[in-house]
C-alpha cells in the first residue's frame, strides 16, 4: 500500500499565515502541520526535489507553532476576566461608598423666641394745672403705673398764673421733650396757686425743706414713693428743650 505523502509546511509561509489569520483559523493549521510533521517521520524521507524543505526542518517549525498555540489561547481565556475587572471594581466602589443619611421629613422647625411688646407711650397731660382734680389720687396712680411698667413719677407743683410754669408746659409740649416724658415717665400736675390745702400739704410732703418755693417745683419719685431729687433743693434747671431735657434724661434711669 502505497503512503500518501503530504508536503510538510514552509516555516516562512507558516509566520505569515499565523500574522494574518485569526486565531480561530490558525488552530486547525497547527493541527495539520503537526500531523504532517508525524506522517514524514513515519515514511522516511521524501522523494521531492531539492528546492523543498527536509522533514526535519519542518518538525521543529511545527513544535513551535504547537507551543505558540496554547499561549495565545491561554491569552485569549484570561482576556474575559481581565475586561470584567472594571465592572467589578465599579460594584465593589458601590458597595462600600457611604450612603447619605436621611433627614426626618416631619420634624418641626424650631419656634421662634418671642419677644416682649414695649409699652405703650405714658400719657402726658396738657398745659395748665387743674384745681379741682384730686392730686393725692393722681398719684396714687401714677405710682401703681410706676410699679406695672418701671417708669418713673414726675410730679410738677405749678399755678396757672406762673409765667414759668408756662414756659416749662411749652417745652413738655415739644416732641422730643414730650417723647421722653411718654417714655419714661408718668407726668402728675398739682395746682399749688389757689386755696387748696391738701394740694399745699402734698407739697410739703414731697418738698420738706419749706421757705419760699420757687415754682414751679419739679420732684421725681420712684414707684415706692422716694423722693430722688426735688429742685426747691437743688434748683430748677433751664426752662428750655435743652435745660429740660437733660434734667429728665438723667433721672429717668
Amino acid at each position: 500500500m502505497t503512503s500518501r505523502i503530504l508536503r510538510p509546511v514552509r516555516a516562512g509561509h507558516t509566520a505569515r499565515s499565523r500574522s494574518a489569520v485569526p486565531l480561530g483559523t490558525r488552530l486547525p493549521l497547527v493541527a495539520a502541520a503537526v500531523f504532517a510533521a508525524g506522517l514524514c517521520a513515519a515514511c522516511g524521507p521524501s522523494s521531492e526535489s531539492a528546492g523543498s524543505a527536509s522533514p526535519t526542518t519542518a518538525g521543529p517549525t511545527a513544535q513551535a507553532l504547537a507551543a505558540a498555540a496554547p499561549s495565545d489561547s491561554a491569552s485569549t481565556e484570561a482576556s474575559p476576566s481581565a475586561s470584567a475587572s472594571p465592572s467589578a471594581s465599579a460594584t465593589a466602589q458601590a458597595s462600600t461608598s457611604p450612603t447619605p443619611s436621611r433627614t426626618r421629613s416631619g420634624s418641626a422647625a424650631p419656634k421662634p423666641a418671642r419677644t416682649s411688646a414695649a409699652p405703650a407711650p405714658a400719657r402726658v397731660p396738657g398745659p395748665g394745672y387743674d384745681s379741682s382734680a384730686d392730686a393725692q389720687k393722681q398719684i396714687d396712680a401714677a405710682l401703681a403705673a410706676a410699679k406695672a411698667d418701671g417708669r418713673t413719677v414726675l410730679l410738677d407743683f405749678g399755678a396757672n398764673w406762673c409765667g414759668n410754669c408756662k414756659a416749662a408746659d411749652k417745652v413738655f409740649a415739644q416732641p422730643q421733650t414730650a417723647a421722653i416724658l411718654g417714655a419714661s415717665y408718668h407726668l402728675v400736675k398739682i395746682d399749688i396757686g389757689g386755696n387748696s390745702s391738701a394740694n399745699s400739704a402734698l407739697l410739703r410732703k414731697y418738698s420738706p425743706s419749706g421757705g419760699t418755693y420757687t415754682m414751679p417745683v419739679l420732684v421725681v419719685v420712684n414707684s415706692s414713693g422716694k423722693v430722688r431729687t426735688d429742685t426747691h433743693a437743688t434748683g430748677n434747671p433751664s426752662l428750655t428743650a435743652d435745660g429740660i431735657n437733660a434734667f429728665l434724661r438723667k433721672w429717668a434711669s
